[in-house]
């Protein structure tokens, strides 16, 4: 027979998991963020060769796959199969979205400006709600969309747009512009399809950066980068290159892949925001660069919604 009392302090009793405020999904997510914040670090040093940005990309996912190609072999050398009815999902993975949302990224800055380019970019957690709730049926709760709105706010304030006098926005900026986030919005919803046919994360990362390579090196030949790499600091450069591949893409896409099989895709998205936080710091702190007042208001707001998001 049941005790009423001990079933009343059962009932009272605090859960654990309400209470924890983030689970290691979502840290998994935020880690991935910050990792991602960090990429400026490396993108600024080999700019400094003259790179411009798509070779950079073709570096950052050249090494990306040598690396982590390397560590599977030692790892587990199950996890390169893959069955040919589910390429698509890494087509969209590294195509649609690694290589797609570079080209339009870049090509928005040389038509519009860097904060235009940024604000579009951040356009990407807007579209993954929508597109998870039509094709995943992840419920759009009034939360969400709060926490959408000023992660998205943030991100506006931060890129500085505001202090630096206004924008200026030609309809051929602002289409490439969302084309750049609508391909940033596409990882999580294709790493979705292929973590849910059994993929495990390394899995989908190996093949992101393998299809983003195969389409970088159609739009930059891979023997002018060596070139011009072994021409400059061969050093210093092999040593950037290693960096952003392991530091801003292996790690970040790996920690953001696990996390999606605890975390939305829309609340991954959002969370994910943190980055250009990170960078704002980073910038402060390695370069000197001033915070400005709507700076300030931007880091504050991205970190409320992630606050909003976990409690």
């Amino acid at each position: 027979m049941t005790d009423p009392l001990s079933t009343r302090m059962e009932q009272k009793r605090p859960n654990k998991q309400q209470k924890r405020i983030l689970t290691p999904a979502g840290g998994s997510i935020l880690l991935a963020g910050i990792l991602w914040g960090t990429m400026g670090l490396f993108v600024r040093g080999l700019n400094a060769d003259n790179l411009n940005a798509m070779k950079i990309v073709e570096i950052r996912v050249f090494f990306a796959t040598l690396i982590l190609g390397l560590f599977l072999l030692l790892y587990n050398k199950k996890l390169f199969v893959i069955r040919l009815k589910d390429i698509w999902c890494f087509i969209g993975t590294g195509i649609c979205s690694l290589t797609f949302f570079n080209f339009c990224y870049f090509q928005t800055i040389l038509n519009t400006s860097m904060s235009v380019a940024a604000i579009l970019l951040y356009t990407a957690p807007v579209i993954v709600v929508v597109l998870s709730a039509l094709l995943f049926h992840e419920k759009i709760t009034g939360r969400k969309i709060l926490a959408m709105f000023i992660a998205f706010a943030g991100c506006v304030f931060v890129t500085g747009v505001f202090s630096s006098g206004g924008m200026v926005l030609h309809p051929k900026g602002l289409l490439i512009g969302l084309g750049a986030g609508l391909g940033y919005a596409l990882y999580s919803i294709f790493s979705r399809y292929a973590l849910m046919r059994g993929y495990h994360t390394l899995t989908i990362s190996l093949y992101t950066f393998v299809f983003a390579l195969l389409s970088t090196m159609v739009l930059q030949p891979p023997g002018e980068i060596i070139r011009q790499i072994l021409s400059g600091n061969t050093a210093n450069d092999l040593l950037l290159a290693v960096g952003i591949a392991i530091v801003a893409t292996v790690l970040p896409y790996m920690f953001y892949t696990w996390g999606l099989q605890g975390v939305e895709n829309g609340k991954a998205s959002i969370m994910a925001s943190i980055e250009p936080v990170v960078a704002t710091v980073l910038g402060i702190i390695v370069y000197g660069e001033r915070l400005t007042w709507d700076g300030m208001i931007g880091v504050a707001l991205v970190l409320v919604a992630i606050v909003l998001l976990n409690t």
